[in-house]
């Protein structure tokens, strides 16, 4: 046990309380209920009624996307982006490897692969030179496509992800893939609410991708949403997303294989509850970001914070540690204290199924992995009456 560890733990207390902390959890102090009754009362609680479209058409209007279509969860939307993008079994798809599970499974079920891109330690997003470093040594133009050298397979898209809602530098990113003939999608699960200049993320790319599961800064239960400024893409995510069905008084036509992805409308209802709610919870969470930084600043912890000119959404705080040990004495000793903390995820490419994937060594990912914690970051229980329409 370390005393600055136990003062940390002392800080975060004043913050949330004596009682067990939790890393982030939801707060429904808005509509929640009202607008749940009223989906019920009007018998459209699957993927069809107003709660749906509102709810779209309020993270379209956030986020300054012309189009947004909801699905039953983040990785549903981002398997869709991916078909979207014309990936196919046998491409290839960059991603990170620092990342949550999601984004390499979506890829699996395209049957492409992923290839893993390193990060850069300041945002733990993928790094344009790593990306440009590796583009330039591994691929080459054939066709109008970018074509991996070594293995003759199509580089179709690239997926970086804004990390804990840490805008990476997505602008480098996004004119590197244009250069190379490579689909952007952003995977911007946790960065709702988070900002490159005056550009939300999610709107640098063809497509991207948002979560709305149950840990996020908002949530509808579960539930995710397809993000684009292209009329066609929206149709197409849309159709696919019910099911590919020919719209009809009575008939059932389908005419290509599709999903049934879309949002129920019960968690839609929840979802515009929330986003009504969204800019004070944001103004909060920064409020409570800075208190970190100022105590981290203080007392010699090492903040991770945003990149100049860009605005996080505070969705997790994160430390950056000296080493694994330190690491796993700070994760010990927090939890043991009924703090939660957690890790960052095990790297992609050190997971049984995607470990023969081809990787750039991955050095910033692989240091970090052993040095990011998260700590406590949902609005405190003081403040949440403090939360008002």
């Amino acid at each position: 046990m370390t005393q600055k560890t136990d003062d940390l733990i002392a800080f975060v207390r004043s913050l949330y309380g004596d009682e067990f902390i939790p890393l982030h959890r939801p707060v429904f102090n808005g509509r929640e209920r009202d607008y749940l009754v009223r989906a019920v009362d009007s018998n459209f609680v699957s993927s069809v009624g107003v709660e749906v479209n509102r709810f779209e058409d309020m993270v379209a209007d956030y986020t300054g996307a012309k189009y947004a279509i909801s699905c039953v969860n983040g990785t549903a939307a981002l398997h869709v982006s991916l078909i979207l993008a014309g990936v196919e079994q046998g491409d290839e798809v960059l991603s990170q490897p620092l990342t949550f599970i999601a984004t390499c499974n979506a890829i699996s079920y395209t049957k492409a692969k992923p290839v893993f891109i390193d990060v850069d330690r300041d945002t733990m997003g993928m790094s344009p030179s790593s990306l440009q470093a590796w583009l330039t040594a591994n691929t080459h133009q054939k066709d109008g496509h970018c074509v991996n050298k070594n293995t003759g397979a199509v580089v179709r898209a690239c997926v970086p992800m804004h990390t804990f809602g840490l805008p990476l530098r997505i602008k480098e990113i996004a004119d590197i893939c244009k250069a190379h003939n490579i689909v952007l999608i952003e995977d911007a699960a946790e960065s709702l609410g988070s900002w490159v200049g005056d550009t939300h993320t999610g709107n640098f790319g063809a497509l991207a991708t948002l979560s709305f599961n149950g840990n996020k800064v908002i949530t509808t239960g579960g539930g995710g949403m397809i993000l684009t400024n292209d009329e066609a893409l929206a149709k197409r995510a849309k159709h696919m997303t019910t099911t590919s069905k020919i719209p009809h008084p009575y008939e059932f036509v389908h005419d290509e294989v599709g999903f049934n992805y879309r949002m129920p409308a019960l968690n839609a209802a929840l979802g515009c509850a929330q986003m009504e709610m969204l800019p004070q919870m944001q103004a909060i969470k920064a409020t409570i970001a800075k208190q970190y930084q100022d105590y981290c600043a203080k007392n010699d912890w090492n903040y991770v914070h945003p990149l100049p000119g860009t605005k996080a959404n505070y969705w997790l705080n994160a430390l950056c540690l000296d080493d694994l040990a330190t690491r796993e004495a700070f994760l010990k000793q927090t939890n043991t204290a009924g703090v939660m903390t957690r890790p960052v995820w095990r790297l992609m490419n050190e997971l049984e199924m995607f470990k023969d994937c081809e990787h750039d060594g991955v050095a910033n990912a692989k240091w970090l992995e052993a040095r990011i914690v998260n700590i406590p970051s949902s609005v405190p229980d003081a403040q949440i009456e403090s939360l008002t329409l």
